[in-house]
């Protein structure tokens, strides 16, 4: 449950900087802004947070994996995911990182030395296969740009999600990812200042609602749920709740975008989803 709840938040994430970002020919907020701001206002109320719990420091290692966390969560995923929705809908997002359960556990398994099956392996180059044939699909014929950011994005947030799972086993889920925003701090708030956009008077309100979403929501409360459900249930385990998450996000980009659901796109979810269930299924050892 407490993963489903980290899930639930995190659906919301791609309609969110969608409207954060607007589309090509609206542009909202910048990209970069909206990577490095939402960092830096989480990473200050991270701050606060760590000083009321009287947090300790982390030690050794934990630094580390901190470092790796913060470069695929604070940094490769949210970049990645600005940058392709200036030019796709969400919809054509979501059905691309339906992947994310697979290549969290296939990397969970590599980085915690566990053996896949040659059954695992099959169902990610195969939902690997689909999410390419439904971006050349939706490319007319070819791929674009936007799809190669997302692809960089759906394995910077599996990385992360990893090494933040091997921290939570050490200190409070709650911690980790605010130490992860904590140090990234002195990137993120230089790089929220430069990239900022020249007038505020010219984005929309519901563009700063989405930006308040993905700072408070996306890039801090949802990791407390989320992390502390790895911890508790196995990263292998419980990444598998993230196979609603395309669903949610497809529907919720109707009521908060008004995209259309295409037959199309939620055929392309529908296999998606249904290899990586599948896939994860699979026997996975030491």
């Amino acid at each position: 449950m407490i993963g489903a709840l980290g899930v639930l938040i995190f659906a919301m994430t791609l309609p969110m900087t969608r409207l954060a970002v607007g589309p090509l020919e609206a542009p909202q907020l910048p990209p970069a802004f909206v990577t490095a701001g939402r960092a830096a206002g989480a990473g200050l109320l991270s701050v606060v947070y760590l000083w009321a719990v009287g947090a300790a420091r982390p030690r050794g290692a934990q630094w580390g994996l901190l470092g790796v966390s913060a470069l695929g969560t604070v940094l490769g995923f949210p970049l990645g995911l600005a940058l392709a929705l200036r030019q796709v809908p969400s919809m054509h997002a979501a059905v691309i990182t339906g992947l994310l359960p697979l290549t969290t556990a296939a990397i969970a398994a590599l980085a915690l030395r566990q053996r896949a099956s040659l059954g695992f392996w099959v169902c990610a180059v195969l939902g690997c296969a689909l999410v390419l044939a439904f971006a050349a699909h939706e490319g007319g014929g070819a791929l674009v740009a936007a799809d190669g950011w997302l692809l960089m994005a759906m394995l910077c947030a599996s990385g992360g999600y990893v090494a933040g799972a091997r921290l939570s086993a050490q200190m409070p889920a709650e911690q980790v990812i605010s130490w992860v925003l904590v140090m990234s701090l002195p990137l993120t708030l230089p790089a929220a200042w430069w990239s900022a956009p020249d007038t505020f008077a010219s984005v929309q309100a519901a563009s700063w609602g989405a930006f308040a979403y993905v700072t408070v929501f996306s890039m801090w409360l949802g990791f407390f749920a989320w992390y502390r459900g790895l911890a508790l249930g196995g990263a292998l385990r419980v990444s598998q709740v993230q196979l609603i998450q395309p669903f949610l996000s497809l529907l919720l980009a109707v009521p908060v975008l008004g995209e259309a659901l295409k037959p199309a796109t939620l055929g392309f979810s529908v296999a998606v989803i249904a290899v990586v269930f599948v896939g994860k299924r699979m026997p996975v050892g030491r």
